[in-house]
C-alpha cells in the first residue's frame, strides 16, 4: 500500500508540475506576442510634416509631394529647387508641392512652431533607437531582400540592404514595425517595401543612424528617421515622411503622406474650440463619404470603424494629431467591396479621453 500511495502522489504531483509549467509556458508566449508588437513612435509635432530637415531640402527634375515640408535652422534660401512662391509670410508654396511650405526665417510664430517640430523629430529618433528587447538581430546579416516581415522590433548592428526583389510587410492595420539599423539604409534600384494585409505605412518607422538611399524608381514606404543624409534618386517614390537630421536630395520622386486607412487631411482655417465628431457626408453612401473631426488641443487619435456587432473593420486614423479640423475620407474599393454588405455601421473617434460614436450607412 505504501508504494501505492508513493506511486499514486507522485502522479499527481507529476500532473500538476505539467499543468503549471503549461501555463507558464503559455504566459510566456503571450508576453511574447504582446512585446512583439510595439507601440508607434509618437512623433509629435514632426508628423506635421512630409518631409522635414535641418540644413538643405533640394530637388531636381519633376519631383511631387503631397504634404508639407519645412526646414530649421537653415532659412528658406536652402529649399533649393522647388521655385517658392514670394512673399512668404508664416509659410509659402511651390508648383511642386500640394501643402505648405515652413522655413526658421519666416514670420512668428513659424520659428517657433519649426524649432519645436525639429526637436520633436529629435525626440522621436531617441524613442525609435531606444527601444529594447528586440524580436529579431542581425536578420538576413543585413540584407532582407525577399523576406516577409511581421510586426516586432528589428534590430541590425550594421547596415540593411534592400535588392531589386523587394522585400513584403506583412500584418494588420494596427501592427507596428520598427527597424533599428546603426548604419546606411539602402533600397537598390528598383526595390520596393511592399504591403500586405492591412499594414499600414504610418506604424512602420525607419530608424537610420547612418544614410538613407533610394535607388531609381524604388518605392519605399514608412516613417524614416534618419541622423544624417536621405537621398532619393530618380524617379524613387516614398509612402510616408522623410525626416533628417540634415538634409532631404530629391530627384523627379513622388512623396506622400502615409495613409492610415484613409488619409487625414488637416483643413486650413480657425483653430477649434472643442473636440467634435461630425455626421459624414454623403449618408447613406456608396461607393464613398466623408468623415470630419475636430481636435481642440493635440492628442493621440484613433478612428475605426465598427459593424453591428461591433467588430472593427477598418482603422483609418491611428496616430498623434495636432489640435485642428480634419476629414478622412472611407470608401470601399475594389480588395474590400466584396467584404462589407449593405447595412448600417459606426464610426467611433477616440481622442485623448474623448470619446465620439456615429451611425452610417453603406448602400449597394
Amino acid at each position: 500500500m505504501k508504494t501505492s500511495y508513493r506511486t499514486h502522489t507522485t502522479g499527481i504531483l507529476d500532473r500538476w508540475t505539467c499543468f503549471f509549467g503549461l501555463m507558464l509556458m503559455l504566459a510566456l508566449m503571450t508576453n511574447a506576442a504582446i512585446a512583439s508588437n510595439p507601440t508607434p513612435v509618437n512623433l509629435r509635432t514632426a508628423g506635421n510634416f512630409v518631409i522635414l530637415a535641418k540644413t538643405t531640402i533640394t530637388t531636381t527634375g519633376t519631383t511631387a509631394i503631397t504634404g508639407d515640408i519645412g526646414i530649421s535652422p537653415a532659412a528658406a534660401s536652402y529649399i533649393v529647387g522647388f521655385s517658392l512662391v514670394a512673399p512668404p509670410t508664416t509659410f509659402t508654396t511651390s508648383p511642386l508641392v500640394t501643402g505648405n511650405i515652413y522655413a526658421a526665417d519666416y514670420n512668428p510664430p513659424t520659428p517657433v512652431n519649426m524649432g519645436t517640430a525639429i526637436g520633436d523629430m529629435q525626440t522621436a529618433y531617441t524613442d525609435a533607437a531606444n527601444r529594447t528587447l528586440p524580436d529579431s538581430t542581425e536578420l538576413g546579416a543585413g540584407d532582407i531582400t525577399g523576406k516577409i516581415l511581421t510586426h516586432g522590433l528589428y534590430k541590425w548592428g550594421t547596415g540593411l540592404l534592400v535588392s531589386a526583389a523587394g522585400v513584403t510587410i506583412s500584418g494588420s492595420a494596427t501592427d507596428v514595425w520598427i527597424f533599428q539599423i546603426a548604419g546606411n539604409l539602402i533600397l537598390a534600384n528598383g526595390a520596393a517595401v511592399t504591403l500586405s494585409g492591412d499594414a499600414q505605412a504610418s506604424n512602420i518607422f525607419w530608424q537610420v543612424a547612418g544614410q538613407v538611399t533610394l535607388g531609381t524608381t524604388a518605392a519605399m514606404k514608412g516613417i524614416i528617421l534618419c541622423q544624417t543624409n536621405i537621398a532619393m534618386n530618380t524617379g524613387a517614390t516614398l509612402n510616408g515622411r522623410a525626416l533628417a537630421q540634415t538634409a532631404v536630395t530629391l530627384d523627379a520622386n513622388a512623396i506622400t503622406n502615409p495613409a492610415t486607412g484613409g488619409t487625414a487631411v488637416r483643413n486650413i482655417g480657425m483653430a477649434p474650440q472643442e473636440f467634435s465628431l461630425m455626421q459624414n457626408y454623403p449618408n447613406p453612401f456608396n461607393p464613398s463619404t466623408m468623415i470630419q473631426y475636430s481636435l481642440e488641443r493635440a492628442a493621440q487619435v484613433s478612428l475605426k470603424i465598427y459593424n453591428l456587432l461591433g467588430c472593427e473593420v477598418a482603422t483609418l486614423v491611428n496616430e498623434y494629431q495636432e489640435a485642428g479640423s480634419y476629414t478622412v475620407p472611407f470608401g470601399i474599393n475594389k480588395e474590400t467591396f466584396g467584404l462589407l454588405r449593405s447595412g448600417v455601421y459606426f464610426y467611433r473617434l477616440e481622442a485623448g479621453s474623448f470619446v465620439s460614436t456615429k451611425k452610417l450607412i453603406l448602400m449597394k
